[in-house]
């Protein structure tokens, strides 16, 4: 039997249920959206209660923009076994799926939402975009990237977060083909720099060698003869 006593809960744990909540409700709607009341509602506290973790709606979320970071950052860790194209797929499914788990939520982190001009938030974006791009270069066995493949793989992190952004408005075109695009936008961006310089060339040659018939570095391949012909 219950007594219907409800558990006190510590500083930290009640501002990770804050936060927590928080992402929840931006994950449905826009946080422009999302009130502080509604907040303090979904956690059943109260709303000046909620100014006592939280100096105002600003600070709660940025909070919760750093734990959806982080998040997303996790997003591209993979292991380094089996072929790269298969990898890239692997890590593309799981960012789509953080997009698709969090719509408004992602918008809002990589649009800036309520607290565009903040440096936090602009240092939050900017460190998921960091942790992609070192990931890249660590499947890539490389350690200093030359500066085309720098511009290879940023301008590619750029092009998944503007390719989702277009997804979420309307999501007219399959997300697993989306998926499949990516890896295939990162192989033709990469033979593409390659045509203008050698250490791209190796790289690319490095990357393919292993590639299977059936994985999407062929499949690539196979689609570009086949409109050639």
């Amino acid at each position: 039997m219950t007594t219907g006593v409800r558990r006190r809960m510590g500083v930290e744990e009640r501002r990770q249920q804050l936060i927590g909540v928080a992402l929840e409700l931006f994950s449905r709607r826009s946080p422009d959206e999302v009130s502080i009341d509604e907040i303090a509602s979904a956690a059943g506290i109260s709303r000046p209660l909620v100014y006592h973790y939280f100096p105002g709606k600003l600070s709660l979320y940025e909070a919760a923009l750093k734990r959806a970071s982080e998040d997303l950052a996790g997003r591209f860790a993979e292991p380094h076994e089996g072929p790269l194209g298969a990898r890239l797929l692997r890590v593309m499914r799981r960012f789509f799926d953080f997009v698709d788990e969090h719509g408004p939520g992602f918008a809002a982190l990589m649009r800036g939402g309520p607290a565009v001009g903040s440096s936090a938030t602009n240092a939050l974006i900017d460190s998921v975009r960091q942790v992609a791009y070192e990931q890249i270069l660590s499947h890539l066995d490389i350690t200093e990237a030359p500066a085309r493949l720098e511009l290879v793989i940023r301008s590619w992190i750029s092009l998944a977060e503007s390719t989702a952004l277009i997804w979420l408005d309307g999501r007219r075109i399959p997300r697993g083909e989306l998926e499949v695009q990516l890896v295939h936008d990162f192989a033709a961006l990469t033979a593409v720099s390659a045509a203008y310089d050698e250490e791209m060339t190796a790289l690319v040659k490095r990357m393919v060698q292993d590639e299977p018939t059936d994985g999407p570095f062929a499949d690539l391949a196979a689609r570009l003869i086949a409109l050639a012909g």
